[in-house]
């Protein structure tokens, strides 16, 4: 079963050669220290950051968790659907949780949002951007707007850019109130080595370190991603290949089944689609060998979202979905 339902990287972010070489020029008998400044240099290096804007823990899930712990009492606020681990943390502090639902397009109104958050005026906001599980990027000055308004009643707004190497580049100023975090797990390709980054201003940094532990990230980890981030053709090669799968990802459904499946305009590594026919379709791909995102939740019954794979498991997936179609097109025409 190839497996296309949780968003991971189909490609390595490093050869075996490069892994050996790290492994064996890696200091274990000694705390990280010098690794994990290294490591926040380097990150800071390629986005133009400075070291003193940036910190990096076990997955952007220990970031979510610091902010339901550190960041002022009161309510978060957060989109329905949006990530899951949303909702677990902030029952796992017993932190109120409310949301703003979705149209019945999977979009989200401006004009609620931020009505709810003058109504419940939550300590924080917290939004995936581009969106999990839509993959739509809202705009700049949709963000802005946001961000304006938590200001206004002495809340932050998180901003979880997970995706956002797939998708667009925007601008947004840092301040006290925002919070951006950022994962490797995605577009870097080392889900498995846990790796989470958030960017502020150093006053919230400092914020959300005061129940840091002393070493987030062991030595092997921060070493293989000082060299990711090390040699920038590398890393915008890694990056291109990604986008060229998305690509690949997105030209499938939108050429064979847009016109009978809803596929919703995707700036991630994934592509979901909602309707009578998404189950169906994605019933005939589980059935054909490749395992996708089904949803139990009652608002998101209808819907299956699909992840990259690598560029032959994509063409094998592309005969899939054209034979389901050829079935269906069969089908239509035997019931006229």
């Amino acid at each position: 079963m190839i497996r296309i339902n949780k968003n991971e990287s189909p490609i390595p972010a490093l050869d075996d050669q490069a892994l050996k070489d790290i492994i064996t020029s890696s200091n274990f008998n000694f705390y990280p220290d010098d690794e994990y400044d290294a490591f926040i240099q380097s990150y800071a290096n390629y986005y133009n950051l400075l070291p003193k804007q940036i910190s990096a823990a076990n997955g952007s899930d220990e970031w979510i968790q610091k902010c339901m712990l550190v960041l002022e009492d009161g309510p978060v606020l957060t989109l329905n659907p949006d990530f899951f681990m949303y909702t677990a943390y902030a029952h796992q502090i017993r932190r109120p949780i409310h949301y703003v639902d979705a149209e019945r397009d999977f979009t989200f109104s401006l004009n609620k949002i931020l009505n709810k958050i003058k109504k419940i005026k939550p300590a924080f906001f917290i939004m995936s951007v581009p969106h999990n599980p839509s993959g739509i990027q809202y705009s700049e000055s949709f963000l802005k707007s946001i961000a304006d308004e938590m200001k206004a009643i002495g809340g932050y707004f998180v901003i979880d850019e997970a995706y956002l190497d797939f998708g667009d580049a925007y601008t947004i100023e840092l301040q006290d109130h925002i919070i951006q975090m950022r994962t490797l797990s995605k577009a870097f390709a080392i889900a498995g080595l846990r790796v989470g980054i958030v960017i502020s201003t150093e006053q919230t940094i400092n914020k959300l370190n005061s129940i840091a532990h002393p070493y987030p990230i062991n030595t092997l980890t921060l070493n293989i991603a000082t060299h990711i981030f090390n040699d920038k053709n590398k890393v915008n090669t890694l990056l291109n290949q990604q986008r060229n799968l998305c690509y690949q990802l997105r030209n499938i459904f939108e050429t064979h089944v847009s016109d009978i499946i809803n596929v919703l305009p995707s700036k991630t590594n994934f592509v979901l689609t909602y309707g009578d026919l998404a189950k169906s379709l994605g019933n005939y791909i589980y059935e054909n060998g490749f395992l996708p995102r089904f949803y139990d939740e009652p608002d998101m019954n209808q819907t299956v979202r699909y992840s990259i794979a690598t560029e032959q498991q994509l063409n094998e997936l592309e005969n899939i979905v054209k034979n389901w179609r050829k079935t269906y097109d069969l089908s239509k025409r035997k019931i006229n």
